[in-house]
């Protein structure tokens, strides 16, 4: 039976793959423990995985994160919940086949997508009653490729329109943070802040804790 989970904010890990197994999985279990909400796995999978290979990963991320009422899910490539137990997908823009997605994968399943400084985004993850809405890129990021920086204007108005859980992204740090005091957000997004720490659950505890003090 697969756990029904609920998406309402806190601290967000992004998964990166092609990190070294075994140091992956031991950051991602140290960073649970520090109190980490919901787990994405970053398609950025090694040139060597074969569909078997990303099925096993996720099934044993998965079993890991179960322990601690974790949901995982995995950006775009929606498929892969057909073969796992997944809790749901991440979209990095509008797909253009939603319903048939939805009918496919059944009932029960999360969605999360990306958004800029587009509010036509946030019109439409609320209309398909998505589960949260993830801002892309708060502050200049590596991880963050591409994605321009979200105006805090942005933001607000997107507030305006829905009360579904808002995560930012992109460059956020414990300390950076203390600038976003006054936005209306539920969670911080994070991949190199938590994976790249010394310690990931000190980490994880420490945005958590700045959580804690800088949203409303």
């Amino acid at each position: 039976m697969i756990a029904k989970y609920n998406i309402t904010g806190g601290v967000y890990l992004v998964v990166d793959p092609a990190m070294e197994q075994a140091e992956l999985f031991a950051k991602v279990a140290d960073a649970l423990a520090g109190g980490v909400r919901v787990l994405q796995v970053w398609n950025n999978w090694p040139t060597h995985f074969r569909h078997s290979d990303k099925v096993n990963f996720l099934s044993d991320l998965v079993r890991l994160a179960a322990s601690y009422f974790v949901p995982v899910l995995i950006n775009e490539e929606w498929e892969l919940l057909k073969y796992t137990a997944l809790a749901g997908v991440h979209f990095d823009k509008v797909p253009e086949n939603f319903p048939v997605i939805k009918a496919q994968l059944g009932e029960g399943k999360m969605y999360g997508i990306t958004c800029s400084n587009n509010l036509e985004v946030i019109q439409w993850a609320s209309q398909n009653q998505l589960d949260y809405v993830s801002f892309c890129s708060i502050f200049p990021s590596a991880s963050a490729g591409a994605c321009e920086l979200v105006k805090p204007e942005t933001i607000k108005e997107a507030r305006k329109l829905t009360s579904m859980p808002f995560f930012l992204s992109g460059g956020i740090t414990t300390e950076n943070m203390a600038s976003l005091k006054g936005l209306e957000f539920n969670g911080v997004a994070v991949i190199s802040g938590i994976l790249q720490a010394d310690s990931a659950q000190v980490s994880a505890a420490a945005y958590q804790q700045a959580l804690d003090k800088y949203t409303t």
